[in-house]
């Protein structure tokens, strides 16, 4: 019982966020999903990435060997979901990005903050940092059918995350005004996130429950177990290991969804591959995050 409520008072925030979006749209308000998409990925969450990582007292290592774990977890992930999506004779661009790239901003950030603390935020935001990175080169190309590296360049989740660790490896702080107005822009990311993803998964139309439904499975224990086991390969201490199992197997990013309607993919597959792994992440994440906490 008591890790019952452990658990619940963690993920109860994250999923009453996300219902207070759901619920708005459903009553008719308006919800601009691209201005606040783009004030949350171009100010508010570099803000925070930049912050959280000036700040860490993390050790280097720690942080360098979480990245290399995170690195290893998505290759791993991605092996796997390229060998089955062909044997299950699925179209790759289509399912492949979804299956491999999670909500780690909207949802995993969060939750690595509910359950570990700022340091666990510290471990989150790397993961963040690596998945991000990959899917906007990786993930545009199997979905386009081309790179794009100057979009990353351009990112300043990229810039915030370089910078941020310049700053925690050489010791250096922001004068206290800089550090409090970064932090006060930081602190609007989370909320506009999970409310967003809320208004986002209101708007969505799922398709082929049915399969959605046991990709989704796959999904969940395909990721957790890379995860695990990238955690173990590289002797991850606790908290680390616990935050790449929890990034790495959060459900499907609504951001597939609009890259596939952006590129001609099947969006109307992924939107039902978001809806169905985000309602079961209400089972899923409790149950991760129960034998990890």
């Amino acid at each position: 019982m008591a890790i019952f409520l452990t658990v619940l008072q963690i993920v109860a925030p994250v999923f009453i966020l996300a219902f207070i979006g759901f619920a708005w749209v459903r009553l008719g308000f308006e919800y601009r999903v691209a201005f606040v998409t783009r004030l949350t990925m171009s100010v508010s969450v570099p803000a925070l990435i930049f912050t959280a990582l000036m700040k860490t007292e993390i050790e280097r290592s720690a942080l360098l060997a979480t990245f290399w774990a995170s690195c290893a977890a998505y290759a791993l992930v991605t092996i796997i979901f390229f060998v089955l999506v062909k044997l299950g004779r699925l179209d790759v661009r289509t399912f492949l990005a979804p299956l491999i790239f999670g909500n780690t901003g909207n949802l995993g950030l969060p939750l690595s903050l509910f359950a570990f603390g700022e340091v666990g935020l510290g471990y989150a935001v790397v993961v963040f940092a690596v998945m991000a990175v990959y899917s906007f080169t990786f993930g545009i190309w199997l979905v386009a059918g081309s790179g794009s590296l100057m979009r990353v360049v351009k990112e300043p989740l990229l810039g915030a995350t370089l910078l941020g660790a310049v700053f925690m490896t050489q010791g250096w702080h922001t004068p206290q005004w800089a550090t409090n107005t970064l932090e006060l822009i930081g602190q609007m990311a989370i909320p506009l996130m999970l409310i967003t993803l809320g208004v986002a998964l209101a708007r969505l139309t799922p398709g082929r429950v049915g399969q959605s439904v046991f990709l989704s499975v796959l999904k969940a224990l395909i990721c957790a177990g890379s995860a695990w086991a990238a955690g173990v390969y590289f002797g991850l201490d606790p908290i680390p290991a616990a935050v790449l199992i929890v990034q790495v197997s959060t459900p499907v990013a609504v951001t597939s969804y609009l890259l596939a309607e952006k590129y001609g993919a099947d969006s109307d597959q992924v939107a039902g591959l978001v809806v169905v792994s985000t309602l079961m992440s209400v089972i899923t994440l409790p149950v991760i995050l129960g034998f990890l906490v």
